[in-house]
């Protein structure tokens, strides 16, 4: 007989690790940087003038966080001078299923989203 008590199979588990990697990998400009990078590779510079929003130092802080979960691969070119070029990894393809799941489940429900919003700001605030 065991003391440890299993979650159902239909429910999932939220550890410290896996809590940790969707920080890193869902965080404000991590699905920019990916949805940059599943179109084809790109410099540094190129990804700051696809995602204006971002700071250099975010982007670079994004980037380093996605090549060190093996997101992101960072490929040094042997050109002159030499460059730097950002590819998605074959284990960063994976997220794409996901990540557009929930990107579809957000399209259909922001309707229903933006009225509970709504009600309940209507509650909090009261009539204006």
């Amino acid at each position: 007989m065991s003391d440890t008590v299993r979650p159902a199979p239909d429910r999932f588990e939220l550890r410290a690790p896996h809590r940790e990697l969707l920080d890193q990998v869902l965080d404000k400009w991590s699905l920019d940087v990916l949805n940059e990078l599943c179109e084809r590779p790109a410099r540094f510079s190129e990804l700051k003038r696809a995602i204006p929003e971002v700071t250099p130092k975010s982007l670079t802080a994004t980037l380093r966080r996605l090549e060190r979960n093996g997101i992101v691969e960072r490929v040094v070119l042997s050109t002159r001078p030499v460059a730097v070029e950002y590819r998605i990894s074959p284990l960063g393809k994976t997220l794409r299923p996901p990540i557009d799941a929930i990107l579809e489940w957000a399209a259909v429900h922001v309707p229903l989203i933006d009225d509970a919003r709504r009600r309940f700001d209507d509650e909090v605030d009261g009539p204006l």
